[in-house]
């Protein structure tokens, strides 16, 4: 008997992206932006605010374009690296006290 396939479609399977970036990175630079902006009320504040959003937003859709999800593999890897000491070679020789720390 043939297993069944089932396929999967984009439209319930999507990532949370607006404006082609991270949704809350995005809005959050805007807001960064928009405060920059309203609180200095300056001609050279609104061209860095403006500068900034758009620069950043580029930056995030390239991030996204590249790894929807690299915001979560990036805190992930950050709250994970007590545990991955830079010890990743196979020739390495393990003392005695090294494997007891991992057991």
């Amino acid at each position: 008997m043939a297993l069944r396939k089932i396929p999967i479609r984009r439209a319930g399977n999507r990532h949370n992206l607006f404006m082609g970036g991270d949704r809350e990175m995005v809005m959050f630079t805007g807001l960064l932006a928009a405060i920059l902006v309203f609180v200095a009320q300056d001609w050279l504040a609104f061209f860095v605010g403006v500068g900034m959003w758009f620069s950043a937003l580029w930056m995030l859709r390239k991030m996204a374009k590249s790894d929807p999800m690299m915001r979560f593999v990036y805190l992930r890897s950050r709250r994970y690296k007590p545990f991955y000491p830079p010890r990743a070679t196979p020739f390495r020789e393990n003392s005695t006290s090294q494997g007891k720390q991992y057991k």
